[in-house]
């Protein structure tokens, strides 16, 4: 899609600070990074979210979620980190291209307020 900003990323169409890229997936920085460490993970193909995503998608989340896991620990994120995944206009996703957010480094808030 040309007007997505993720497909145009993952294009190389736009510059990002790149993690990691192969042929389906690509990790870059966050340009508005909301913790010491935060990165996301796309895939190339053009996925609105993970509403839409069926069976034939299993094999491709399953690599994100590990390429994330391990990017964490290539940016020094031992002690754990956050793995946000915002679905539709209610989950709060902005850009509809499915994207995993990896935040790290020091403590970071609780999710939502605790009563």
């Amino acid at each position: 899609m040309s007007n997505c900003i993720f497909c145009r990323i993952g294009q190389g169409e736009i510059p990002s600070r790149k993690l990691y890229e192969d042929d389906d997936v690509l990790a870059f920085h966050d340009i508005n990074p909301q913790a010491a460490v935060h990165f996301l993970l796309i895939p190339k193909q053009h996925l609105v979210s993970l509403r839409e995503a069926d069976d034939s998608h299993a094999a491709l989340l399953g690599k994100m979620l590990v390429l994330g896991a391990r990017l964490a620990k290539e940016q020094g994120l031992d002690n754990g980190f956050r793995t946000i995944i915002n679905s539709g206009p209610g989950g709060g996703q902005e850009v509809f291209h499915l994207h995993i957010h990896i935040l790290g480094g020091g403590k970071l808030p609780p999710m939502m307020g605790r009563n």
